[in-house]
């Protein structure tokens, strides 16, 4: 008798199955095929990120003992090593790269700001990227160095939601600055980035779109102040100045004024510059910017701990885009989740319990909902008196 849903078949209602025929028929990725669509391929991914398991191996091994309920859990027929490891080298690594920003889109929209103090109406993005690292043996095309393989993953986070808008995989080699180029900016919306995006053409680039860069200074930065303004010192602002950038060719790339400001943190007992093209908004607002970037090296590290995007299923290049862009989807899938059902837990918390319970017929919401230990029914027993 059927008491319910499967846990996994109920968390992949949570995703527009309609959205990612879309992105199939774009791509041509069900052409020749009778027997494992591209749907079958991205659910058994899903549930080899979600279950956590090692190898693609491990991940066969898991749903062949649980062939029964493979119809249920929606892996469809003819699923095996060869098929799965098959879809992965040749079926294109675009279709889940479409797939994933529709499901961040959807993210972005249904998750709530998350403690942050910023008082700013449009977006606050930060820009970073992360080495990935990969055995040059094993994956040649990755090359890197010598005797060193790897890739990075450059992502455009969204500071309020936490979660990322923008995915980018290239090669080890390719340098930050370069990515920015692919970026759509946002009229009035801020982007963070660190001291190695330090590109005077391209920051002049964001300033003529009419949206905001808040970027850490290099040292060896050369400037002529025109005016000071008031800062408030308390806060830890030391100086709050509009200068203009010296040198011929970094004057040429970047002509118009810049606001720099110089900001002590008594934390870190360290002092930071940065340089933007606000002049309306205060200078501890800049400096708290700047701050909340550090919630993108929390996901990349969330990122590597708790889902499979340091460890791989295939050697090939379209295997492990594939791979990483299903891990964006999972990480987009558990922030809908406990945005849509207005979950307490945290991310990693609800990631655990599914991963314990995906073969489990519990509907989803009792599980990630938080129990009150306190209450607690107890018998009422009548105690006997002996005196």
């Amino acid at each position: 008798m059927n008491q319910g849903k499967y846990v996994f078949a109920q968390i992949i209602e949570f995703l527009p199955q309609r959205s990612f025929d879309t992105c199939i028929e774009k791509h041509n990725g069900n052409k020749y095929i009778k027997h494992f669509a591209c749907w079958n391929q991205l659910l058994c991914m899903i549930f080899g990120q979600v279950a956590n398991v090692e190898s693609l191996s491990n991940l066969i091994l898991c749903i062949e003992a649980h062939k029964s309920k493979a119809y249920h859990l929606g892996f469809g027929t003819g699923i095996s090593k060869n098929n799965l490891a098959k879809a992965n080298e040749r079926r294109k690594w675009k279709i889940f790269a479409d797939y994933a920003s529709i499901i961040i889109d959807k993210a972005r929209k249904c998750s709530v700001t998350e403690n942050v103090q910023i008082d700013f109406e449009k977006n606050v993005y930060a820009f970073d990227a992360t080495v990935i690292d990969l055995c040059l043996n094993i994956f040649w095309w990755a090359k890197f160095r010598k005797t060193k393989g790897a890739i990075k993953m450059h992502t455009l986070f969204d500071v309020k939601t936490s979660i990322p808008c923008f995915i980018h995989i290239t090669e080890a080699a390719v340098h930050e600055v370069n990515v920015m180029d692919e970026l759509k900016y946002e009229s009035e919306s801020f982007y963070v980035f660190d001291r190695a995006y330090i590109d005077y053409e391209r920051l002049y680039t964001i300033h003529k779109t009419k949206a905001f860069f808040v970027v850490r200074a290099k040292n060896n930065f050369k400037f002529k102040r025109q005016y000071s303004m008031k800062c408030d010192k308390t806060k830890g602002v030391c100086c709050d100045q509009i200068v203009v950038l010296m040198g011929f060719y970094t004057a040429k790339d970047y002509p118009d004024k810049l606001r720099r400001i110089k900001f002590y943190d008594k934390e870190t007992n360290s002092e930071f510059v940065f340089l933007t093209n606000n002049f309306e908004i205060s200078a501890f607002e800049i400096a708290l910017f700047y701050k909340y970037r550090w919630r993108i090296e929390i996901f990349f590290k969330w990122i590597k701990q708790h889902l499979k995007v340091l460890t791989f299923w295939g050697t090939s290049e379209n295997a492990v885009r594939i791979q990483i862009y299903t891990a964006i989807i999972t990480y987009s899938l558990v922030a809908i989740i406990k945005a849509q059902l207005k979950s307490s837990l945290s991310n990693y918390e609800i990631l655990q319990i599914l991963s314990m319970s995906l073969l489990d017929k519990t509907p989803v919401k009792e599980l990630i909902s938080k129990p009150n230990l306190q209450y607690v029914k107890e018998l009422n027993y009548n105690q006997l008196k002996f005196f």
